[in-house]
């Protein structure tokens, strides 16, 4: 918010304060109606704010006749699924909140007119934009994180078991786009109030990864380490691999064409590079990462290497699925209910239920489920309907989990299977032994089901 002011944006703006409890990951942003929507993998809307506003069905048709987007149009409808987009939404919220209530300012579809000038959505959208790279491309944000690494970096004893496990019985490597001087080396003349970096902050314990042995240094749990990967490009053509100097945090000249060296840091490379100096093929690697896009989606469809998604809202997920499972129950319980309202009806039938009262406790019970996660919901579901977000995580992560340390509760050896999912039309059939005739008009009236991607809103 700082950055907008200093570009000319207004100062009451900082008066905002950041709230955790509205943003969600795996939001849309309409840059031409300035609207947050939270969509299905198909495109159908589930929610649209503008501002904090939440809109409602005929707030939404106006804007979006058949509450549905082409999500594809990615010159109009910006997703927003990192962590780092949370502030990102919440920004987006607050500059359209701001200036839909500024009586300075008149209202029009697509942006705010002060007297002869005219903001767009879509210029707000690139101004805020802008302001995030220049925090990330200044070094804002990480000064900020060291300045403070007990508050924004969690630190878990069990990080160097885990690892120290998983070197007994492969290889294990380090892929990040932050430098290596964030990564590692002391910045005590910079940051005084904090004189260890990220890795050394996480390794820092008083004794080894068991017990009574003694503490190693970080570099030592990993065969290779490569800093300044520019992911996803790393995970196409790459960049030039480079030697660190871990005495200088410098790069030495040239391009390092050699094999794989124990305690050497490298800069750049590609995912084909650190497969060759590891030995090793696409599908001999389990990824993990949190990056939905940078991480998981690239490195699974250039590279065909197993991933595991880091999705720390997880914790929360499990929490209120625990917690709220009778709605879920009650949600099923209405879906069968309105099932037997047309159990006898066929297409020669001319009268029609009365189905509104069901309609409206599903959206009530929706509602209420949603608002046990947060004021735009689950980052998975919206009632009985999958999001885009989850729809993407079923797709390209193979594993998904809270958090990598998950994995120290599996042997190495340990088979991950999916359960076996049915399709609509097979969940609708009952398996009856062979011998046994079923009415060819009772199989047509249970295969007659519509997948969620014709559900209307």
């Amino acid at each position: 918010m700082d950055r907008l002011v200093s570009i000319g944006y207004p100062h009451e703006l900082l008066q905002y304060t950041y709230d955790a409890n509205f943003p969600t990951r795996g939001l849309v942003f309409d840059t031409m109606y300035g609207n947050l929507l939270k969509v299905d993998s198909h495109g159908n809307i589930l929610v649209c704010t503008h501002g904090f506003t939440f809109l409602k069905g005929a707030q939404i048709q106006e804007y979006y006749p058949n509450k549905f987007i082409q999500r594809d149009n990615t010159d109009r409808f910006y997703i927003l699924n990192t962590l780092f987009n949370l502030s990102e939404t919440y920004l987006y919220a607050c500059l359209v909140d701001f200036f839909t209530n500024c009586k300075r300012y008149t209202n029009l579809p697509k942006g705010y007119k002060h007297g002869d000038l005219f903001m767009s959505f879509k210029s707000m959208f690139q101004d805020v934009r802008d302001a995030m790279d220049y925090v990330h491309d200044t070094g804002i944000l990480k000064e900020k994180t060291l300045q403070n690494m007990e508050k924004y970096i969690e630190k878990d004893p069990r990080l160097p078991l885990l690892l120290s496990r998983m070197k007994e019985v492969a290889k294990v490597f380090l892929a990040t786009n932050s430098d290596y001087n964030y990564t590692e080396e002391l910045l005590t003349t910079v940051l005084p109030l904090s004189s260890q970096a990220i890795m050394s902050y996480l390794f820092d314990h008083p004794q080894g990864p068991k017990p009574g042995t003694p503490k190693q240094p970080w570099r030592s749990y990993f065969d290779l380490v490569a800093v300044d990967t520019r992911k996803p490009l790393f995970f196409g053509e790459g960049t030039v691999l480079r030697q660190v100097d871990t005495n200088t945090g410098k790069l030495r000249i040239g391009t390092y064409t050699g094999g794989l060296q124990h305690g050497t840091v490298y800069s750049g490379g590609s995912s084909d590079i650190i497969c060759d100096l590891l030995g090793v093929k696409g599908k001999d690697i389990l990824y993990i990462g949190d990056h939905i896009f940078g991480d998981i989606l690239k490195s699974k469809k250039r590279q065909g290497w197993k991933t595991c998604l880091v999705v720390p809202e997880l914790a929360k997920e499990l929490r209120v699925w625990t917690e709220k499972s009778h709605l879920f129950e009650e949600l099923k319980s209405l879906d069968v209910f309105l099932a037997e309202l047309y159990k006898h009806l066929d297409s020669g039938s001319t009268e029609s239920p009365d189905i509104s009262a069901i309609q409206i406790r599903i959206k009530r019970v929706t509602h209420e489920m949603d608002m046990c996660y947060g004021k735009m919901g689950s980052v998975l579901r919206c009632g009985s309907r999958q999001t885009l977000f989850s729809s993407q995580l079923m797709r390209y992560a193979d594993l998904y989990a809270a958090s990598c340390l998950n994995l120290l509760y599996y042997p190495f050896s340990y088979l991950f299977r999916a359960p076996p999912l049915l399709m609509p039309h097979e969940s609708t059939v009952d398996h009856y032994p062979l011998d046994m005739n079923v009415s060819e008009s009772s199989v047509a009236n249970r295969l007659l089901r519509l997948t969620d991607a014709k559900v209307g809103g």
